[in-house]
């Protein structure tokens, strides 16, 4: 059953659609809430979510991260700010094509963002990377020991980025693990090595 095969592995949810993701527009700290699609994206997760004996949650300050913690039944889980997305700096609320019409050629995860302004002034793939390593050192401080599963409910550059750095990998490697709007990503080991055990879960409809 699934229970049985996932003890002491890491699952990573990224959040139900919004009207940013459905559109494109890179939403790093907007605040933006789920879509009525996007909280039927999360509910079908529930049942996933359920049997496993979790050990901890974390989930990233923004809305619609918690509202997605809160309909896949972990409501208490613990707010971490390292959870937070990718920083887009001068990108936020952009798509890709139309930053491409200014700069042919650009790519998230190798070319970073535009600066932004101060309070919010971009990161860099290497400064996401940093935050997932800070992340997964929680993640498995509260694994140690333990039979049980952590789950960490956050964004979908973000939750890519924590992917390629578990796996040892440099940041822009998640680039690699396309995650969609309301899916798993499951990370475990194999003869003590980290791999990617499941990707773009979901529940039957």
């Amino acid at each position: 059953m699934w229970h049985r095969a996932v003890m002491g592995d890491l699952f990573l949810v990224r959040h139900g659609e919004t009207e940013w993701s459905r559109s494109g527009r890179h939403t790093g700290w907007t605040d933006v809430p789920l879509t009525e699609h996007g909280r039927e994206e999360a509910r079908r997760l529930a049942p996933l979510i359920r049997p496993l004996r979790i050990q901890a949650a974390f989930v990233s300050p923004l809305r619609r991260a918690r509202e997605t913690a809160r309909l896949i039944g972990v409501p208490d889980a613990r707010v971490d700010a390292d959870l937070r997305e990718w920083d887009y700096g001068g990108y936020e609320g952009v798509t890709t094509p139309e930053i491409q019409r200014g700069r042919p050629g650009w790519f998230l995860f190798t070319d970073g963002v535009a600066p932004g302004p101060p309070d919010h002034p971009g990161e860099s793939p290497e400064q996401v990377g940093e935050r997932a390593d800070r992340m997964l050192a929680k993640a498995d401080a509260a694994l140690a020991g333990t039979g049980g599963a952590v789950v960490l409910i956050a964004h979908g550059h973000f939750l890519r980025v924590l992917t390629a750095r578990r796996l040892g990998l440099p940041a822009r490697h998640g680039a690699l693990f396309q995650l969609a709007t309301g899916a798993l990503g499951r990370l475990g080991t194999e003869h003590g090595r980290p791999v990617v055990a499941g990707w773009n879960i979901r529940a039957p409809q």
